[in-house]
């Protein structure tokens, strides 16, 4: 075997996320910028796009146009692509926001053009809904940006989703008041059929409408679920203590929600949400972690809880994005929690993978990355997802050196199989530690030591270095993967072909095209 004689430099390997080979433009903080093709900045924008949120460098409405108009231009040029993206988006990377938007502006924009194909069309709005309260959440988007007229390939993907996702149980729990649109507003608009193998389905429809217009509810016949609710409902309000029936909750299809609004402040909490755990959802439990510990619910049922998060089909059923579990692990730090939802994280994230030989991952910890949460809806900052993919990365892989960087760099020590939810914490409060400057290249120049790969986790908006460009800041046979949290338009480096490569997201979902650019081999997009 050769020992001495060999080349350093890898098989040119090409990867979908590609941009222009010179920059035409500049980052936000003035370094040379990288314009990407249009697929390749609708993706890497798509998969960190909450919808609606302003960011560090960029206005809500101003990333919501970007976004729309990069739809319609790729809508246009390749409908089956954007299909599959789009349906991909909502399903694996647990976009749900991004999809349900990127599916309406790609209808408008084949309508406007005239190069409307009501099967595609129709086609696309259907993969998006996936969720019982999505069709309604569609047609409020549609309504308030383009008005109360409804095309038909819009009615008529919404109507393929109604007849898949309405029933008893998703009535009880997403039709409620606070909706713009409930689901009577839904079946007249979009006028569903009946499923063939759903004899229930044309009551339901009758039911929903009876009670969108508060008209006297008759057909409830065959729908049992509805029945059982509306008993149990009667029964509450002279006897609280029906609620601790959790058979009898089951059976009602009751949401924690309704349960707890119905039990006021009558019946002893701890006893309460005995009776309502055996029935929530994955989502839900995540969500209450706190409240069963200041309830005081035992032991025992924490375990069933605990058992329920750490297990990995349900995690894989419940596609939280991996800093979900973080946030839960913040906000219930009870020990009783700790392990399962460690054990939760590293089922999410099983696309990251467990490097061979010695990786360098940067982390950015700069302003940009720490001044606000990723969206209105959650406490955690992007660098404190950051810092989840790196520490994941360190903990898997077989020699990690994880570095934080702003103007400056610390090293972070990970052992392998540590948990990954304090070693989190223990990092993001060194943040502070390095200043407020966004400095890949020069982070790279000082921490690089002969490593076979380096993992760059940041918004990518370098300011400049006048001592060479981040590209060049490690040899050129050595792989550079940049997992994009930002979404913005310049990109900090080429990429696509060779050594430098892009992902990104909010989920582990595009971290699954490194193994085959480590193996030398051409990337496709991920769901191809």
């Amino acid at each position: 075997m050769s020992k001495f004689n060999r080349t350093k430099t890898r098989t040119a390997v090409s990867s979908p996320v590609t941009t222009e080979a010179t920059p035409s433009t500049v980052t936000y903080e003035g370094a040379p910028g990288y314009v990407r093709d249009a697929k390749s900045e609708l993706f890497i924008l798509a998969v960190s796009n909450m919808v609606g949120e302003t960011t560090f460098y960029e206005k809500a409405r101003d990333r919501d146009n970007r976004y729309a108009t990069l739809v319609h231009t790729v809508a246009l040029a390749d409908p089956a692509w954007t299909r599959d993206f789009l349906s991909w988006l909502r399903g694996e990377a647990n976009m749900r926001s991004a999809s349900l938007v990127g599916a309406a502006e790609a209808v408008k924009a084949r309508l406007e053009a005239a190069a409307n194909d009501e099967v595609t069309s129709r086609s696309i709005v259907n993969a998006v809904l996936q969720r019982a309260d999505e069709p309604g959440e569609l047609l409020a988007y549609w309504t308030s940006t383009y008005g109360r007229r409804i095309p038909k390939p819009v009615k008529r993907g919404v109507a393929d989703a109604v007849v898949r996702l309405y029933n008893e149980r998703s009535l009880l729990k997403y039709d409620t008041d606070s909706k713009g649109f409930r689901f009577g507003d839904v079946i007249e608009l979009a006028h569903p059929s009946p499923g063939a193998d759903k004899p229930w389905q044309g009551p339901l429809f009758q039911y929903a409408l009876e009670r969108r217009h508060n008209r006297e509810v008759v057909t409830v016949a065959e729908l049992e679920t509805v029945q059982a609710n509306m008993r149990l409902r009667e029964a509450a309000t002279s006897d609280p203590s029906v609620l601790l029936d959790a058979d009898a909750l089951r059976r009602a299809g009751m949401t924690w929600e309704d349960v707890l609004s119905l039990a006021g402040s009558t019946l002893d909490k701890a006893r309460l949400w005995s009776a309502v755990i055996p029935a929530m959802g994955y989502m839900a439990l995540l969500r209450n972690l706190r409240n069963f510990d200041e309830a005081g619910v035992s032991d025992e049922l924490a375990a069933t809880v605990a058992a329920k998060l750490a297990d990995p089909d349900e995690v894989a059923k419940s596609r939280q994005l991996p800093f979900r579990f973080y946030s839960a692990y913040r906000t219930a730090p009870s020990l009783r929690w700790g392990h399962a939802l460690d054990k939760a994280l590293s089922f999410a994230t099983a696309n990251i993978p467990a490097f061979v030989g010695r990786t360098l991952v940067l982390v950015d910890t700069s302003a940009s990355m720490t001044s606000g949460a990723i969206s209105k809806r959650s406490t955690v900052t992007p660098a404190q997802a950051a810092a989840l993919f790196g520490v994941c990365l360190a903990a898997r892989g077989n020699t990690v050196d994880l570095v934080g960087f702003a103007d400056g760099t610390f090293q972070h020590s990970v052992g392998r199989g540590a948990s990954v939810l304090r070693e989190v914490d223990a990092f993001v409060k060194r943040t502070g530690e390095v200043g407020h400057g966004t400095q890949i290249a020069a982070s790279l120049r000082a921490s690089y030591q002969g490593h076979e790969r380096v993992v760059v986790i940041s918004d990518m908006q370098t300011f400049q270095d006048y001592h060479g460009d981040v590209a060049s800041a490690v040899p050129a046979h050595v792989p550079i993967y940049g997992f994009n949290l930002g979404g913005y338009r310049a990109a900090a480096m080429p990429t696509g072909l060779g050594t430098r490569h892009e992902i990104g997201g909010m989920s582990d979902a595009t971290f699954r095209m490194i193994p085959l650019l480590e193996a030398g081999r051409d990337a496709a997009w991920p769901w191809q």
